[in-house]
This record gives C-alpha cells, sequence and structure tokens, in this order.
C-alpha cells in the first residue's frame, strides 16, 4: 500500500515537520493526501478524494474502527483547539467507530465523539458533536455543543446552543443504520488490504470461473471458508450472500411456505442451520429447498446481538430457484432488515416502485403501517374501512398483506396508511388502488374527488394542471397533520447521488396555494427531478418524500 503522506511544512506557527503516524492495519487508498501530524489509529479506512491536512491546525486524530469516505475533507484554524478523550488538545478529534461520509468538511477546531455519523457534505466547524450523534446529508453545525446522542435531520442549520439543546434523540434504527455503515467498511477495508495482498487475492481471483466445484479451503482475514463451493442448484449470487452473512459474524436461517399462504406472509421456518462454514450452510439450504419444492423458500440472516434479520431474500418459487444477479453486493441501509418486496428485491407484482419506497421509508421511520378501502359510492362521503391489520416489521409481510387487501377489495379504492404509534396519529395517506386497478405511479389525473384524513367527511375538488390526484391527496394530509410543505429539484445527473437542492420555502398554509407553487416549481425545473416533502417541525425530522415529477 503506497500511502501519500507528507510532513506538515514550515510555517511561521509551526517548524516542527511532523509527519502522519499510521497504525499498520489502516488503509489509506494512494489517491488520498495525509499531511502532517495526524495520528490514524487501527483499523481505519480512508478512501479516495480525502484530504486530512494539519498544516494550519494540528494535531488531528482519528479513533479506531474509523471510516473516512470519498471526498472528505478535514482541516483546521490556526487559533482553537478541542480536548479530546486522552484530555489533550487537538485541533480535529474524531472518536472510534465514526462515519464521517461522502463529501462532509470537518473544519477545526472541532471534536466528532464515538460512534457519530456524519451525513453526505455536511459540515461541523469550531463544534463538538457528542458520542451516538447522527447527522444527515446537507447539514450545517457550527459554534455549538451537540449534546449526546442527538439526531440531526438533513439540511438542518445549527448555529445556537438552543438549537442544540433541543434536537429530538436518535432512534434504535438509527444507530443499527451506523453501527452497520461501520461494519460494511470494516469489510471493505479488509477487502482493500485483501486486494494489495497476492497471496491473498489470488485464490480468489481462482473462484471467479463461477465453477463452485472444488472444497479447497483458505483463509481471509480469520474467516474459514471455501476456495470455490459446490452447490448443484443456488446461483453464484446467494452462494455469496450466504458467505458475506458468516464473514459478518450472523447466524443463517430460512424460511417457506405454500402459493396460498404466500399472501398473508405465513412464513414457517426449516430446520436451524447451525453450520459456521460456507459449504455446510449451502448444503441445509438445498436440503430446505429439496423437502419444499414447490413453495417458496427465503434465506436471511439472524444478528443475535440486537434479536433483528437481515438480508431477507427467496430463493425459491413454485416454479424453482431464484437465480438472482451473478454477484452479490453488500447491502445498502434500506436492505438490512427487510428485502424490497415479495420477490428478490425487484419489486411487487401490483405494488409500484414510489409505493414500495414509502413502505420502506414508514418501516425505517418506526411507524407502523396499514390499510383501509371504500367503494365509489363511500368514496366521495369519506366512509372508509380498515382491511386486516398489519402487525409485521417485515417489509416483504407488510406488501404480502398489502397485496392481500387489494386482491379481497378488487374495484375499490385502496389506501396505504402510515401511523405513529406513540402520538396515536396518523403520517400519511396514499391511495395504492383505483376501482380501475392498482396506481402504479403519480401522473395524469387533473381533478379529484379527497378522500378525507383521519376518518372526517369532506369532499373537495382541486382543479390541478399538472399536479395528480395523489399528490393532492397528500398535500391534504400533509395539512391535516400539522407538517410543512417544501420541495426539492435535482437533475438527472446529480439523481443517482441524491444531492438534492431546494426549490425554496412553501409559506402557504391552504392546498390550493400550495398546489399553485408546487406548479411554479415544476415549470420552474422542466427535465427534472421534483419531489414534495413533508416535516414534522417539532421532531425536526421529514414524514414523507415523494417524487412527483421525472425527467
Amino acid at each position: 500500500m503506497v500511502v501519500r503522506s507528507t510532513a506538515a511544512p514550515p510555517t511561521p506557527w509551526s517548524r516542527n515537520l511532523a509527519e502522519p503516524k499510521i497504525d499498520e492495519t489502516a488503509y489509506i487508498h494512494s489517491f488520498s493526501n495525509i499531511i502532517g501530524d495526524v495520528t490514524i489509529s487501527p483499523n481505519v479506512i480512508i478512501a479516495p478524494g480525502t484530504s486530512i491536512r494539519a498544516d494550519e491546525g494540528t494535531p488531528f486524530f482519528i479513533g479506531e474502527n474509523t471510516n473516512i469516505q470519498d471526498g472528505v475533507v478535514i482541516h483546521g484554524l490556526e487559533q482553537g483547539r478541542v480536548v479530546g478523550d486522552d484530555q489533550q488538545e487537538y485541533s480535529v478529534w474524531v472518536g472510534d467507530n465514526a462515519c464521517i461520509t461522502h463529501m462532509a468538511l470537518i473544519h477545526g477546531p472541532a471534536y466528532i465523539g464515538d460512534e457519530c455519523f456524519i451525513g453526505f457534505r455536511s459540515t461541523v466547524f469550531n463544534a463538538r458533536v457528542g458520542a451516538g450523534c447522527i447527522v444527515m446529508m446537507h447539514a450545517l453545525i457550527e459554534n455549538v455543543e451537540i449534546p449526546p446522542g442527538k439526531y440531526i435531520p438533513s439540511g438542518a442549520v445549527i448555529t445556537t446552543q438552543q438549537q442544540a439543546d433541543r434536537l429530538p434523540d436518535v432512534q434504535a434504527d438509527d444507530k443499527q443504520f451506523a453501527h452497520h455503515v461501520v461494519g460494511i467498511n470494516q469489510a471493505l477495508r479488509a477487502g482493500y488490504i485483501c486486494a494489495e495482498d497476492n497471496k491473498c487475492i489470488a485464490p480468489i481471483r481462482d473462484e471467479m470461473d463461477g465453477s463452485y466445484i472444488s472444497t479447497k479451503s483458505t483463509s481471509l482475514n480469520g474467516f474459514e471458508r471455501s476456495n470455490q463451493v459446490s452447490s448443484n442448484r443456488l446461483g453464484e449470487a446467494t452462494v455469496d450472500q450466504v458467505r458475506y452473512l458468516l464473514q459478518q459474524g450472523y447466524k443463517i436461517g430460512t424460511e417457506h411456505v405454500d402459493e396460498r399462504r404466500f399472501r398473508s406472509g405465513s412464513w414457517s421456518s426449516c430446520s436451524p442451520i447451525e453450520a459456521r462454514s460456507v459449504d455446510q450452510a449451502i448444503a441445509a439450504l438445498e436440503t430446505c429447498l429439496t423437502d419444499h419444492s414447490g413453495e417458496y423458500v427465503r434465506l436471511f440472516g439472524i444478528d443475535t446481538k440486537d434479536r433483528r434479520r437481515v438480508l431477507e431474500t427467496i430463493i425459491q418459487r413454485p416454479s424453482g430457484v431464484v437465480q438472482g444477479a451473478s454477484t452479490f453486493k453488500a447491502p445498502s441501509r434500506q436492505s438490512t432488515s427487510y428485502s424490497s418486496s415479495n420477490g428478490n428485491g425487484n419489486g411487487s407484482g401490483s405494488l409500484g416502485a414510489e409505493t414500495l419506497d414509502q413502505v420502506r421509508q414508514l418501516l425505517a421511520g418506526g411507524f407502523k403501517i396499514g390499510t383501509e378501502h371504500v367503494d365509489e359510492r363511500r368514496f366521495r362521503t369519506g366512509s372508509w374501512q380498515s382491511c386486516q391489520p398489519i402487525n409485521s416489521n417485515s417489509a416483504n409481510e407488510v406488501i404480502a398483506a398489502l397485496e392481500e387487501c387489494m386482491i379481497n377489495h378488487q374495484g375499490e379504492y385502496v389506501r396505504l396508511i402510515g401511523i405513529d404509534a406513540k402520538a396515536r396519529r396518523r403520517v400519511m395517506e396514499t391511495i395504492i388502488q383505483r376501482p380501475n386497478g392498482p396506481v402504479v405511479a403519480s401522473s395524469g389525473s387533473k381533478t379529484v374527488a379527497s378522500s378525507s384524513y383521519a376518518g372526517s367527511s369532506s369532499t373537495t375538488s382541486v382543479a390541478s394542471g399538472s399536479l395528480s390526484g395523489e399528490v393532492m391527496d397528500q398535500i391534504r394530509q400533509l395539512l391535516a397533520g400539522g407538517f410543512k410543505i417544501s420541495a426539492e429539484h435535482v437533475d438527472k445527473r446529480r439523481f443517482r447521488t441524491g444531492s438534492w437542492s431546494s426549490c425554496g420555502q412553501i409559506e402557504a398554509r391552504n392546498e390550493r396555494d400550495i398546489a399553485a407553487a408546487l406548479e411554479s416549481y415544476l415549470a420552474q425545473y422542466q427535465g427534472e427531478y421534483v419531489r414534495l416533502i413533508g416535516i414534522d417541525p417539532k421532531a425536526k425530522r421529514r414524514v414523507l418524500e415523494n417524487i412527483i415529477q421525472r425527467p
């Protein structure tokens, strides 16, 4: 590993020519720059395009297991220091197990505590961020001290101590997400180190022929695995997923269900898998597939510490084994605890992609999900009736329940409901089926007779030149819930990186004015993505993100 590290240059305030101190277990990409008195602790990963420059403010400290991602800049002023956990003074201190994500700026004097997460393009300057804080995207933290365990939403500007003290607490899902990112980056660190070691990478190159026929064993970073694992039925992607789960210390489980029970989510467990090697686990999976041929079979990992599931994936359908993609990729946040649909992560037979996204967002936010239906005659009076309660937190089972409600009430309206169980209120209502079939995407209709919010009876007709009926419903629901409304836009190039920009504040508090403002944004940003945002001003977090225009 060639590390681009240099001594600090001589300056009027310092002539010590200090050099970086980098632990041998850290991985520093050759396209990053480390300058001056920077201490990099064990198991740190520093990605390409990172600049850590202790030439003005100095010294810097980067704690164990921390990941510094692409494009991060860490610098400091010549004046001003923070006290690190070792009670020494630093220009920048970053604790253990921290995540400093893509394009973030940490400018000293600055302190980032243990297990903090700093989101994309966020800035921390002349501030202390306490241990366990979650800072989301595009936030600014300046001249304040954030207490430990606080959540800073995307786009927040925290520049007074009063704002900092009123921040909400981090939720369990947020902690799991940050922990997962640390784990993924530790796997990447080990992988990069392996890639630069011919003895380590050669057996893996041999594996690329995809034959999976040999059982010669080798060791990768302390984990015993097979060079080529024999599987007569499972695809390469499933074998890679099993290997990943075992490497992360998860147990492996399987469940099966017949076609009739599939829609109700009534899965039954296969025999427990106690295997701790890839080939043993594959053999157990194949036994489950054979015992339950003609049924659905799904694979999942079990996090025994947090008592939760990760990476649920269907590996067999009644028509046969699901081969999946040619390679398995480590999961993002949304795939850590559930798959995206009743399939192999590829969507639902009747639900649109935007509905699936809404289900994921609601579950990730800790909300419960419900469904209601109404026929055409009662639709105008808002006399909705509940479908069967959904008590699951699994995306697979929730989607199956939604589809069952739609099938049982074909020819009727069906709507998806997000429920804040603590506050005992609804946070979202979205129609997912109309009498003429499922609502696949937001498109087309220009006039809508509104359904009511939270069961009240009202009918409204709102003319909209470009907004669909579903969007108008969402506007009414957000207003009825006391939420604020805004919008963001992004061009095609930046869409994939999630670099959304605000369209501006919408100060209107009635649906006509809000609809007019949104339509002006659609016209102003033609050829771009535009999304509707619902904001809970008390909790300082988003309750809805819905794309209402695509290029």
